[in-house]
């Protein structure tokens, strides 16, 4: 079975050096990587360039103008020849080298579309402590009304699945991630398998968590997202997961 895994890119000559390492030291060999990259300024591009050799033909990419990073996973996911597609962002990396590996064991059966793990929150400056641990091990669909998702880094899905699901809806700031698994498991009724596997080391300080102002935008859409696929929720019931994520940083 064939992995592809997508990295989107922009200006990430600091740390897509350590993402694509940690493609290239996975146990699993039948891996295609595929870098969107949007117009890199920086050092991106030599870096990338410096590494295809080392893929022996498995990596393609391309660089260019986008519509942001929904679209730019779009376009990963079109260019994707793999049976399964899963993405890894272009600051994260994986948390060892077994985790494609133990990805696709997990999906032993035609009937399993989709597989999922856990990921942990670090600095930049101190990687070696975990500040947060999201474990998706309690997801089940009707959380998604309250905000809760499996942990997308760790979201592995066959790939005509997402063709018969359309593309991430680009008119989303923040949480086209989180509509996609609404769409996926309310409006497609997916079967879905979580293991208990560190998927991926991500380094805190995304978009959705920036600032009062992007968390308020994350929440209108998550309200919105279900509110486009027939599930009820309000404001209230999504604010939930802020609650809950306080939890998480306590436990470490």
């Amino acid at each position: 079975m064939r992995i592809s895994i997508v990295t989107v890119a922009y200006n990430s000559a600091k740390t897509i050096q350590k993402t694509i390492t940690s493609v290239l030291e996975q146990s699993y060999n039948d891996i295609e990587y595929i870098i969107v990259d949007g117009g890199s300024t920086d050092m991106t591009l030599d870096i990338i360039s410096h590494y295809e050799p080392l893929f022996d033909g498995r990596m393609k990419w391309k660089s260019e103008a986008d519509k942001g990073i929904y679209d730019a996973m779009n376009k990963g996911i079109s260019m994707a020849t793999g049976d399964v597609v899963g993405f890894l962002n272009s600051d994260d990396y994986y948390t060892s080298s077994t985790v494609v590996e133990r990805i696709c064991d997990a999906f032993d059966s035609e009937s399993t579309d989709a597989v999922y793990g856990d990921i942990h929150f670090i600095r930049r400056s101190n990687p070696d402590k975990i500040i947060r641990y999201y474990s998706s091990s309690k997801f089940s669909p009707v959380w998604l009304r309250f905000g809760f998702m499996p942990a997308h880094p760790s979201f592995y899905l066959r790939r005509k699945r997402y063709e018969q699901a359309g593309g991430y809806s680009t008119d989303y700031r923040i949480a086209a991630d989180y509509e996609m698994m609404v769409r996926l498991f309310h409006k497609w009724h997916i079967r879905a398998k979580y293991i208990p596997v560190d998927c991926v080391t991500m380094c805190t300080g995304g978009v959705s968590t920036r600032n009062i102002h992007s968390k308020i935008v994350l929440l209108n859409e998550d309200v919105r997202a279900c509110r486009e696929n027939g599930v009820y929720t309000n404001i209230f019931m999504v604010s939930l997961k802020v609650l809950y994520k306080i939890f998480e940083y306590r436990r470490w």
